[in-house]
């Protein structure tokens, strides 16, 4: 290779690298030169956009401050005129209190010349009373006494008569109409009764089954009372045992269980739980229908499902033998007879009659009666008040504000006293009549009482001496009243008080 030529690709390689040096430094300054005239208009700018903001926060400073002076004046202006109004005030209130004390002094001064006055008035009676003391000879609780006894007897009389007498007219005028009305509802709805009772005994194929129904250690029954919530009693009676609850459908459905598992067969924990569950829901659906189906043959409309739901608890409930909701169904068509002849309202009576026992229905657990109850629940519900009304009062435990009320609790009493529609157990009906025979004796003036007609009537014979005429009736009535606050017994009981003077002479 030639030098020359060498040296000149040298020295060409040479400038090229300096050339590109050079360039590249140039851009490089080029591009810092750029950047501070960028950062040089970005300082600007922010400089700027300072002031501006500077400037803004002292106008809306200046403008605060302008509207806190303003409102402070205005506060300062409003303080002023409550101080002057208070100032005002207290000096009225210094008037009226100074008013007052000098309205307190004249009454103190009239207060005295009072008391003076009305003491020289009590020495004055004091001694007009000891005047007339010594005039009538005796003391004044003596003449108090004498004078309260006159005026007792001549009113007992007096009562006893017009007691009486109203009895009579109203006898006379009311009976007849009132044998019609009830002769004619009782007949228009005589259909056939059978008196349920919900049955808590279990038939057992054989006395093997007891051991299977209580289970090793006592776990099978222990597992049916604790699901079904209700007692099983295993004892000697042969060949059956007894399911106890005070809550009728949880009876009902521990009876039906239990049945369903001795036909069944197998008795263990597991299958006792959903036997139960089954029949549960059995039940429910029943106590649905059969509400519903009451209502249909009550030919009463408009009720919500869930007071129908509880209407159907009351197949399952009974009073002295008598099914709950035949009742209620019977009672309402008697209601719904009774208010077409008298001119009330046929379905406001009919509802009543056929809702007055729900609160039979209602848990054991929940305090209160029956009628109470019931009333509230309905109004829950939405039922008419005047129904509500008719369910609260058929027992009389709040006023009756409607005839419709009345005619509600007339056709329970015709439904409960309908010959064969209830009946009571042997020991039950001897206590009664027990009860009403010395209920009776203990009256001052009874010689003997006599219960009759399965303790719906009882007959008093009093001592003629001691018993006039007019104080058998008050002594009638007493005893009434004595039995309704202190018995409890379907249908009415009739009292009876028979006074008979005797006469004897010999013919020598």
């Amino acid at each position: 290779m030639n030098p020359l030529n060498l040296l000149i690709d040298v020295l060409a390689l040479v400038v090229g690298v300096v050339a590109g040096y050079l360039f590249h430094r140039y851009q490089a300054d080029r591009a810092a030169k750029a950047r501070q005239e960028k950062a040089d208009d970005i300082l600007k700018a922010a400089n700027s956009q300072a002031r501006l903001i500077e400037s803004g926060a002292r106008e809306n400073a200046a403008k605060i401050l302008k509207a806190s002076e303003a409102e402070t004046k205005e506060r300062r202006l409003e303080l002023s005129k409550e101080t002057e109004r208070l100032d005002k005030r207290r000096s009225e209130l210094d008037s009226r209190f100074d008013k007052m004390e000098l309205r307190e002094q004249t009454l103190n001064k009239r207060q005295s010349q009072v008391d003076k006055r009305a003491n020289d008035i009590d020495k004055l009676y004091e001694d007009q009373v000891k005047k007339l003391e010594s005039i009538a000879q005796m003391t004044q609780d003596e003449a108090r006494k004498d004078l309260f006894a006159a005026v007792e007897k001549e009113a007992r009389g007096d009562m006893a008569r017009i007691i009486r007498q109203i009895e009579a007219e109203a006898r006379e005028e009311g009976e007849k109409r009132a044998r019609k009305l009830i002769a004619d509802a009782i007949q228009r709805v005589a259909s056939e009764h059978v008196a349920e009772v919900t049955r808590a005994v279990v038939t057992l194929p054989s006395e093997e089954m007891k051991g299977r129904i209580v289970g090793r250690n006592g776990r099978n029954i222990k597992a049916f009372e604790q699901a079904a919530g209700v007692d099983v009693i295993v004892d000697d009676t042969p060949d059956s045992v007894t399911v106890s609850c005070f809550d009728s459908v949880r009876r009902e459905i521990g009876r039906r269980s239990l049945a369903k598992l001795v036909l069944d067969g197998r008795i263990h924990p597991a299958h006792i739980e959903k036997i139960i569950e089954d029949e549960t829901k059995a039940v429910e659906k029943i106590i649905n229908e059969a509400g519903e189906q009451a209502a249909y043959e009550a030919n009463v409309t408009g009720l919500h499902t869930e007071v129908l739901r509880m209407m159907g608890r009351l197949k399952f409930r009974t009073s002295y033998g008598q099914n709950q909701l035949a009742h209620a169904v019977e009672v309402s068509k008697l209601a719904g007879i009774l208010a077409a002849e008298l001119g009330a309202n046929i379905e406001l009576a009919k509802q009543g009659g056929f809702l007055h026992d729900i609160g039979k229905a209602m848990d054991h657990n929940q305090d209160g009666t029956h009628a109470g109850l019931g009333a509230e629940y309905c109004k829950r519900y939405g039922v008419n008040p005047i129904v509500v009304n008719a369910i609260a009062s058929h027992h009389h435990e709040v006023d009756q504000e409607t005839v419709e009320a009345v005619i509600a609790e007339a056709a329970d009493a015709i439904s409960g006293a309908r010959p064969g529609a209830r009946r009571e157990d042997l020991e039950a009906y001897i206590k009664r009549i027990r009860s009403l025979e010395e209920m009776s004796m203990s009256f001052d003036g009874v010689q003997q009482a006599f219960a009759i007609q399965a303790g719906r009537e009882v007959r008093i014979l009093v001592k003629p001496d001691q018993i006039d005429d007019l104080s058998s009736a008050r002594l009638a009535r007493d005893i009434a009243k004595k039995i309704e606050e202190t018995m409890q017994y379907p249908g009415q009981i009739r009292v009876t008080v028979i006074r008979e003077t005797r006469s004897t002479e010999y013919a020598k």
